[in-house]
């Protein structure tokens, strides 16, 4: 799986992701939401080459609990983990820059 553009019509269960193998991306935040779009060409660069990265966006709002067991405050929020693990988070990234923690733990699971 690829970059998605597309927002989950159900968010997944906690306990489903925890038993997920392999790498997760985790992007929370709305289809209108201005910092969201603003990411997405930097978001798309960093996983243009990762097919081995399952890329799960998920829209966040009241009433969502992922979003609050991730601790989601601002959007997008970008929380990657291996094997259920968070790796790495980034919050409002703008450029591909703002991604290097994201990038750096692409390159391996600690």
């Amino acid at each position: 799986m690829t970059y998605q553009a597309q927002y989950a019509a159900q968010e997944p269960a906690r306990a489903e992701l925890d038993a997920m193998s392999g790498m997760v991306l985790l992007e929370f935040g709305a289809p209108w939401c201005g910092h969201c779009r603003a990411a997405q060409p930097a978001l798309q660069a960093l996983l243009a080459t990762r097919e081995d990265v399952a890329h799960l966006k998920v829209e966040d709002g009241r009433g969502k609990p992922l979003g609050r067991a991730f601790g989601v405050k601002l959007w997008p929020t970008l929380v990657l983990l291996h094997a259920g693990q968070e790796q790495a988070r980034v919050v409002r990234p703008l450029s591909r820059e703002d991604l290097a923690p994201l990038a750096a733990a692409l390159q391996g699971p600690t």
